[in-house]
């Protein structure tokens, strides 16, 4: 798998770049806050990507989970299988890692569309880091505190159900960042966008809701955002849901 592309969007906040997919780093002296892990192919790059900023795997304290599809928890079980790593999400999210119920797009989805411009190439891709796989996260546990996190960087939980019926974006209001992971995206192969936007209907389980999780994420006290997929952006947040809003 290709290493990782990343940067420091903010003091000790990093954004990876993997396999179509995004997963941030939190940098407090030593010890780390991962949120979200790539593909299951990406494990090595994630990995990598904490070397790269002068870490070590060990050295995360937790990984946070926007929502528990396949592209955003591939490397979550080898680190708490290899380092002892815990994961929390929403209590409703857990439900979904633990495989009670499952909500996203399916294989057939994606067939159906394979006539759609980029899809083809896009699907090969995500196929060669793991993309049929399905990670069951036993191990997972809901946030242990409501509120700010006693973790690195002291992000703190903002439920955006949508996407998925638990999925959270993280609030990072030292450096005035949100981790909005698939509740709102800057970019996709499937969009062709380059800017804040909405994913295509068919990956969001409640459209309606999804909608409406941008009206939360307005409400944020950010200046930068880190999507699950594409490039971060600069910029009011409020400005970056109202082009979403339009699109």
């Amino acid at each position: 798998m290709a290493k990782a592309d990343v940067s420091e969007v903010a003091s000790g906040v990093f954004c990876a770049r993997g396999t179509d997919v995004n997963w941030i780093l939190l940098r407090d002296g030593t010890d780390l806050t991962l949120i979200d892990a790539g593909y299951p192919g990406d494990t090595g790059a994630v990995e990598e990507s904490i070397r790269d900023i002068g870490g070590r795997p060990e050295d995360v304290r937790a990984i946070l989970v926007t929502h528990a599809h396949v592209d955003h928890i591939g490397a979550v079980n080898h680190f708490h299988s290899t380092y002892g790593t815990p994961v929390y999400l929403s209590d409703t999210e857990t439900k979904h890692a633990h495989g009670e119920f499952h909500e996203g797009a399916t294989e057939l989805d994606v067939i159906k569309r394979l006539w759609r411009p980029g899809m083809l190439p896009w699907s090969l891709r995500i196929l060669r880091g793991g993309a049929s796989k399905k990670p069951v996260l036993g191990h997972a546990q809901p946030f242990p505190t409501s509120g700010a996190l006693d973790l690195p960087g002291a992000p703190t939980p903002v439920a955006t159900p949508g996407h998925t019926s638990g999925h959270t974006a993280y609030f990072l209001p030292a450096v005035g960042v949100v981790a909005t992971g698939d509740a709102l995206v800057t970019g996709h192969a499937l969009t062709k966008i380059n800017g804040p936007h909405l994913l295509p209907g068919f990956f969001n389980h409640d459209e309606a809701e999804t909608r409406s999780a941008l009206d939360v994420i307005a409400t944020l006290d950010a200046g930068s955002l880190i999507p699950g997929h594409g490039a971060p952006h600069v910029g009011p947040i409020r400005e970056a849901v109202e082009a979403a809003k339009a699109r």
